[in-house]
């Protein structure tokens, strides 16, 4: 395996379903590893090198032969893909149902969001985060787009951005928003924000946007969708998303996740004065809200 290829992010995967399904193709001594971990995944997870090693009667080297064998980088990247690969499996089949009490309610939400936050973050290219970074600390104003969800997105960033000497709006209203794009000059930015990426009023409002010379962030699910193909700067943002009528909408949480990065990436880029105006303006708001433990 190339070095470009253990860096790159694991694939969401089953790794006991595709042990299950190689076992044929591995060697007799790897299969008896492959063995020992169907048996007892959560043991292989827990434990050494030499833990499988005991548990499939083959030699430590050999327990390093079949994570090759099952394109893991060594044991320690066979652990956490196993584990991951668990987890997984959990969330597909931890669909909440009307019978469920508050306990089961609880475990089920928690799990959904956590294994789909941890899929976005996996998922999530640095590079293009980092040009939407550069766009938003060059812009002399920002627009935030959104519908539904999305619009609830765009409000947050609202409260965050101005913290910065950032002008920003987050404008929800269709006709308001396609005004607003004919109107930015070259020197703004448009943030727009759709799951799906095809809801055509924000695509329209983002080739309106682009022709007076505005950059675009896109934050969607889709990374084929038109409102990327027509973006700048292209956050994908991918998320456990199911037509289960009671499973919640994590799609919205992690572009929320997604607008405290890039204001986040922002602030770091200003300079000492105006990290000592934000910390000064933080301190007197928690004072009035009588917090600031004095």
């Amino acid at each position: 395996m190339s070095d470009a290829a253990r860096r790159a992010p694991t694939p969401d995967r089953d790794l006991a379903a595709v042990i299950a399904a190689r076992m044929t193709a591995l060697r007799k001594s790897e299969r008896k590893v492959a063995a020992a971990v169907l048996a007892d995944p959560d043991a292989a997870i827990g434990g050494t090198v030499a833990d499988l090693a005991s548990a499939a009667g083959v030699s430590d080297p050999t327990v390093i032969r079949f994570c090759e064998a099952i394109d893991c980088d060594g044991f320690q990247d066979f652990r956490i893909a196993l584990a991951r690969g668990r987890a997984l499996a959990l969330h597909a089949h931890a669909a909440i149902v009307r019978d469920d009490g508050p306990e089961d309610v609880i475990g089920k939400v928690f799990q959904h969001t956590i294994a789909s936050l941890d899929r976005a973050w996996r998922r999530l290219d640095p590079a293009a985060v980092g040009k939407a970074i550069d766009f938003l600390a060059a812009a002399a104003k920002i627009e935030f787009f959104g519908f539904g969800a999305s619009a609830i997105v765009a409000l947050d960033a609202q409260q965050k951005f101005p913290l910065f000497g950032r002008p920003c709006i987050a404008t929800i209203d269709a006709h308001q928003q396609y005004m607003a794009a004919l109107t930015m000059a070259p020197d703004d930015a448009l943030v727009a924000i759709s799951n799906t990426g095809e809801t055509a009023m924000i695509v329209a409002c983002v080739h309106a946007a682009r022709e007076r010379g505005a950059r675009v962030v896109a934050i969607t699910g889709a990374g084929d969708s038109a409102l990327a193909r027509a973006a700048d700067a292209v956050l994908v943002v991918e998320t456990h998303e199911n037509t289960n009528a009671y499973t919640p909408t994590t799609s919205r949480l992690a572009a929320l996740v997604i607008i405290d990065i890039l204001s986040t990436g922002l602030a770091l880029r200003l300079g000492p004065a105006e990290a000592e105006r934000i910390a000064a303006m933080k301190l007197s708001l928690a004072r009035m809200r009588g917090s600031d433990g004095v």
